[in-house]
């Protein structure tokens, strides 16, 4: 029998988002690992706010927001908004009630500055860190360093003289003709108008050069969870100063204490070991075998962790993988190392909850 399409007309329904999302959708372990961890972060979000006008949009939606930009790939504040308002799975993840209209996108710049101001990406990033440490899913001894380049939100037509005035080149309109032949751009001489804090750079040789910053991540071994994530600007020696940076921010928590740090041949120099050495760090370091004296002997690759840490390293790859994938990150969607760097933060803690989720459901099948 042919059923009747019948028209929406229920006005009121008892049905709420909860009941819509199934009970064992992996939404479900993730939101509870959120809401505990913005918990923590309550006294921090009390003095973002002044006491007096009218009641702004909760800084949790924004942040759950963000997270959700990251789980399902979606390209932009915009577009998120749009969905927020007719996807109740996005709701239910927001406390919002199925009647509720979303926010303007808007809100994410107008809140982008507070945020900044207050850290609340890196404590929030330290937070969802803590609750991987209290279920033992980190290791404490063994961590990998490595980096990559994030190309910028700028165009190469963008890139003028540094002593050229801020006018935009005659002829094109919003699309220019620029006509670089026989001019050697170098980041000493030129600079990006629209995001001067990005750099020329390539990973290799052969490759042409981009508008880039510099993406760092510590990694723990055990289960590749991300530690610590930096923005840099790009530069020839910007993996190993961040390097040398996190490692520092990780001693800051901890009391000083032999660990180890697994990395590729691009840290092999004597300069960058000898300052692992002084922090109480053994450098696992792949040698360099291109010709010149490497600065990692027999007295550390004789050594059975050494091997182990060589073969777990690879595993930031897919660290790296997921955040320019699955995050969005292969083009970076913000101008300026700050608001690059709480976008970085965001995305590694939405990582860390879906690697999280995903270990423990491993266990419990075991």
């Amino acid at each position: 029998m042919l059923g009747d399409a019948d028209g929406q007309s229920w006005m009121l329904t008892p049905v709420t988002p909860d009941t819509l999302v199934p009970q064992d959708h992996p939404i479900r372990p993730i939101r509870a690992i959120v809401d505990r961890a913005l918990e923590r972060l309550s006294p921090t979000f009390k003095a973002m706010y002044s006491r007096l006008g009218r009641p702004s949009i909760p800084p949790e939606h924004l942040l759950k927001g963000m997270l959700l930009m990251s789980f399902y790939s979606i390209r932009s504040e915009r577009q998120f908004c749009e969905r927020l308002q007719y996807d109740l799975l996005f709701k239910w993840f927001l406390g919002l009630n199925i009647a509720e209209r979303a926010f303007d996108h808007s809100t994410f710049s107008k809140n982008r500055e507070r945020l900044l101001s207050h850290d609340v990406s890196r404590q929030f990033f330290a937070a969802v860190r803590d609750e991987a440490q209290r279920r033992d899913l980190l290791s404490s001894d063994h961590f990998t360093v490595d980096g990559t380049l994030l190309d910028a939100w700028a165009s190469m037509k963008s890139v003028r003289p540094r002593e050229e005035s801020d006018g935009s080149p005659p002829g094109g309109g919003k699309n220019p003709t620029v006509d670089f032949r026989g001019e050697r751009r170098r980041n000493e001489t030129h600079v990006s108008r629209t995001d001067p804090q990005a750099r020329l750079a390539k990973k290799a040789r052969g490759e042409a050069a981009r508008l880039a910053y510099q993406g760092h991540v510590l990694m723990e071994n055990r289960n590749g969870l991300v530690t610590d994530i930096l923005i840099t600007e790009a530069g020839g020696r910007a993996e190993r100063e961040a390097a040398l940076s996190m490692v520092d921010r990780r001693e800051g928590r901890r009391r000083r204490r032999r660990i180890t740090l697994g990395a590729d041949k691009g840290y092999d120099t004597d300069d960058f070991v000898a300052e692992l050495r002084k922090r109480n760090v053994t450098p696992h370091i792949a040698q360099n075998e291109s010709g010149r004296r490497s600065a990692i002997d027999g007295r550390t690759t004789n050594w059975g962790g050494y091997k182990v840490s060589q073969r777990l390293r690879k595993r930031v790859e897919e660290i790296f993988g997921w955040i320019k994938t699955v995050g969005g990150g292969r083009k970076l969607r913000f101008i300026g190392i700050a608001r690059n760097q709480l976008w970085a933060e965001m995305t590694a803690t939405a990582y860390n909850i879906v690697r999280i989720v995903r270990l423990e459901s491993c266990l419990i099948a075991a």
